[in-house]
């Protein structure tokens, strides 16, 4: 099937950057120690803070310096290409293969994550394990629900930056509104601190937003914060945002390919 092939070249052409594989590790790593030692400060303080001892509030730190680059909490991932695709007009190629284009990056961006998982993720969760006494699981069950729900934190982080790239159709420069949803995303994954944090109604409103289901229910799936009908609340909750943000990147595709224009010529 064609978009396995898609998502396999995708890993591949990731996998040439070495070098900056190497430096995204390194940069990892140190980031996971200087937040890591914020929160034990924190937790010191707050033995119980939203919930999580400290065992599970480094875990968390772990997890998202893990998830960092494959859930591209902080950048438009692959997806800044097909930004600059629509800015140049290539994208007019795109839309005459004979394949669909959000399926096309959908698989794209999926083999990019897989080796951004692999090659930016184990090493800093294995470093912070081995220094720090993490929260992880001793059995196989609650590793594959968690990959799992990285899967499905996966595709909405897509569904979501799709979104922002398919905006450049209509605005001269989609690179303003890429930081805003980066920054919306960083916030509101729980990647500064995680939503069971915030207080009274705005973290209960920060749990529905779909950027909690990038970050936030993966980690607590590992954790130990989900079980049993928890967990399967969490994972509906990620494919029903997942769903809904793919649906309306297609109506917003179809309304952007029905009359292009081509910046520039």
């Amino acid at each position: 099937m064609w978009c396995v092939a898609v998502a396999a070249g995708s890993f591949r052409r990731y996998a040439t950057y070495r070098v900056a594989t190497v430096a995204g590790v390194f940069t990892n790593t140190v980031f996971g120690f200087i937040v890591a030692y914020a929160y034990l400060a924190l937790w010191a303080e707050r033995p119980h803070l939203g919930g999580y001892d400290r065992a599970q509030a480094l875990t968390f730190v772990w997890i998202a310096q893990a998830l960092l680059a494959a859930s591209a909490l902080m950048s438009g991932g692959g997806l800044d290409e097909l930004q600059e695709r629509i800015r140049t007009g290539d994208v007019a190629v795109d839309l005459y293969r004979p394949a669909d284009l959000q399926l096309w990056w959908l698989a794209a961006d999926l083999g990019r994550a897989a080796l951004q998982l692999i090659g930016r993720g184990v090493v800093p969760l294995t470093v912070g394990a081995l220094v720090f006494p993490l929260a992880l699981p001793g059995d196989a069950a609650t590793w594959g629900w968690f990959l799992l729900s990285v899967l499905l934190g996966v595709v909405v982080s897509f569904a979501l930056r799709y979104l922002v790239a398919l905006a450049s159709f209509w605005l001269l420069d989609g690179s303003g509104l890429s930081l805003i949803s980066g920054l919306a995303c960083m916030f509101f994954s729980g990647m500064v601190l995680p939503l069971r944090v915030f207080p009274g109604g705005f973290g209960e409103v920060a749990q529905l937003l779909p950027w909690a289901a990038i970050l936030q229910v993966p980690a607590d799936v590992l954790v130990g914060a989900r079980g049993g009908d928890g967990l399967v609340r969490g994972l509906v909750f990620q494919a029903a945002w997942g769903a809904a943000l793919l649906a309306l990147g297609r109506l917003a595709q179809s309304a952007a390919t029905r009359k292009v224009v081509v910046q520039g010529g």
